[in-house]
């Protein structure tokens, strides 16, 4: 049944609608899902302040050129596609489609083909990646616990101590340190002192003069007889 052209602008005006106040969007190429898995999917969505439909291909390329100024290329949104348009936690709702997905991984009656964040188009295996991603609530939990964690030692600690105050009838903590028996102290090791040996003197060899040169005198000559 062809669809007139005033049913064409009004299902182009609701697209754009919600692509105007969307965190994430994910494409998916669905087959063989039924109307009763549909139902469950949206219902899933919608508490993740989310939409899951479907649209003509040529549609969605217009919404997205108006909306974000991109130019999608068709020929990577195969068979029939649908949007799952996230408006509040941007990885939330993807991980919701991706859980139906896995379960029906071994009929391929949905998979990601592509996707769309901050400004930016991603393939089907970035978008599904993205999808496996802890959601922003479960990174807060965690968040929150690590920062809780010393504060419940210190809350035990306190509770350990006001037990301890009240068994040995103390009214102050500082009386618990105060009552302690005081730790003997390990006296430290006594290291002997390394004996220093003097290293011999060597004598010192005697001198010897030097040897005084004998200069053999000439005997004057006697004068000779005239």
């Amino acid at each position: 049944m062809a669809v007139s052209r005033a049913k064409k602008s009004e299902q182009l005006a609701a697209l754009e609608a919600h692509l105007k106040d969307a965190t994430s969007v994910g494409f998916t190429s669905n087959q063989k899902v039924t109307v009763l898995e549909v139902s469950n999917l949206k219902k899933d969505l919608r508490a993740q302040n989310a939409v899951f439909l479907t649209a003509k291909k040529t549609l969605i390329r217009i919404a997205f050129k108006n909306v974000y100024n991109i130019e999608l290329d068709l020929a990577t949104l195969p068979g029939q596609v649908a949007l799952v348009i996230a408006k509040g936690d941007a990885i939330a709702p993807l991980g919701v489609a991706n859980k139906y997905a896995n379960e029906w991984k071994k009929e391929e009656k949905m998979v990601f083909v592509a996707g769309y964040m901050e400004g930016r188009l991603m393939d089907g295996a970035e978008t599904k990646k993205l999808a496996t991603l802890p959601s922003r609530e479960v990174l807060l939990a965690k968040l929150l616990g690590s920062m809780m964690s010393p504060l419940s030692g210190l809350a035990r600690f306190f509770d350990a101590a006001g037990k301890d105050l009240g068994t040995k009838g103390l009214t102050k903590v500082g009386d618990l340190t105060a009552a302690a028996p005081a730790k003997a102290e390990t006296p430290a090791p006594v290291v002997p002192e390394a004996k220093v040996e003097e290293a011999p003197v060597a004598e010192a060899a005697p001198v010897e003069a030097p040897a005084t040169e004998t200069v053999a005198e000439t005997p004057a000559e006697e004068p000779k007889a005239e």
